[in-house]
């Protein structure tokens, strides 16, 4: 009687924390769709490279989780980073050196530096 409830809490907490898991996963998905975005490179894979049990977190136990992303800047090379997390906090997020993406590709410069000044000045021709 007492193993059968051992066994349905250990079996309660292993499913507990395959949950945490699951969820640091899409987590760490949203988060470098969010980084490739700001960088402007586009997001290939991701992919969970270690995990282990820690304390800390709101529960009081949680996982400290690394995660491998892949990211290219036009569509030819691949580059490789990682996101730190503990819990469901992004500690760091580590950035391979890589090219700037192609000028054409890369986000159009806005206000008077880089630019023209005003979007009425751009669009009438007067720009040098």
């Amino acid at each position: 009687m007492m193993s059968d409830f051992l066994l349905i809490v250990a079996l309660v907490v292993i499913a507990a924390f395959f949950w945490q898991l699951r969820n640091m996963a899409e987590v760490s998905r949203v988060i470098a769709e969010q980084a490739c975005g700001k960088q402007n490179v586009q997001l290939l894979a991701i992919a969970m490279v270690s995990a282990r049990p820690s304390l800390g977190g709101h529960t009081g136990l949680c996982w400290r989780a690394k995660f491998m992303f892949e990211f290219s800047t036009d569509g030819m090379n691949q580059y490789r980073g990682h996101i730190n997390m503990h819990g469901k906090k992004v500690n760091k997020i580590d950035w391979p050196i890589f090219p700037e993406p192609e000028w054409l590709d890369a986000p159009m410069a806005k206000g008077k530096f880089g630019g023209c000044g005003t979007s009425n000045s751009c669009n009438s021709g007067k720009c040098h």
